[in-house]
């Protein structure tokens, strides 16, 4: 009985002292270098503060484009806390989004984030679908905000004539990525994703035809 009450006692205070500070202890955090990994962690080490400028909350890895010449006409560059050392401990990655015309973003989810995504070029047909398989979904043109939750399915599509780009902002420092495709058929190649990425196609067409979607 006695070990019993001192273990509860000694739970208690441990959860206590975990879940006491949730925010950051220091001002910033930026990654430090990648060096061999002794420790792991819940993130990634920070620099030691005598050496942070700067140039650690600054990035440029989303100023080209990426290369949309595959077979979704897509490119997704997903800029993390491993890429940009300022984000590291403060819960955000960000993202381009380059689709060419017809170019599509195949139904995926981040587990660990919400997304807000901004269209800074062209007209971009987005959406996502809920828990009771509800779908939610806008057109989307240069200057407009759309939020995908965190988890759920979501897509893009480039729905204008001229190429697209979307920039993103997710709360999350590694939001992780699954692909329905990648999930369903282990990147299997060729015909299969033809007939995927055609039947969500069509299904969006007809859902839009028979007034099932909100818009």
């Amino acid at each position: 009985m006695k070990s019993s009450l001192t273990l509860c006692i000694s739970l208690c205070t441990l959860i206590t002292v975990c879940s006491s500070e949730e925010s950051n202890l220091q001002d910033t955090c930026p990654t430090a270098p990648t060096a061999k990994q002794g420790i792991f962690i819940n993130g990634y080490p920070c620099k030691n503060p005598a050496n942070v400028s700067a140039s650690d909350f600054k990035s440029s890895k989303l100023d080209r484009p990426g290369n949309t010449d595959n077979f979704l006409r897509s490119a997704l560059t997903l800029v993390t806390a491993l890429d940009f050392p300022g984000l590291n401990t403060l819960g955000l990655a960000t993202s381009r989004t380059d689709l060419d015309v017809d170019g599509l973003q195949i139904p995926h989810s981040h587990p660990r984030a919400s997304e807000i995504v901004f269209v800074s070029k062209g007209v971009v047909l987005v959406g996502f679908v809920d828990t009771q398989n509800q779908l939610f979904q806008k057109t989307l043109k240069a200057g407009d905000v759309f939020l995908f939750p965190r988890a759920l399915l979501h897509f893009c599509l480039n729905a204008g004539y001229e190429k697209a780009v979307i920039f993103s902002v997710l709360n999350s420092q590694n939001p992780g990525v699954v692909r329905i495709a990648d999930a369903m058929f282990l990147q299997d190649e060729g015909d299969v994703m033809e007939k995927l990425v055609s039947r969500i196609k069509s299904s969006v067409a007809a859902l839009e035809m028979s007034g099932g979607v909100i818009t």
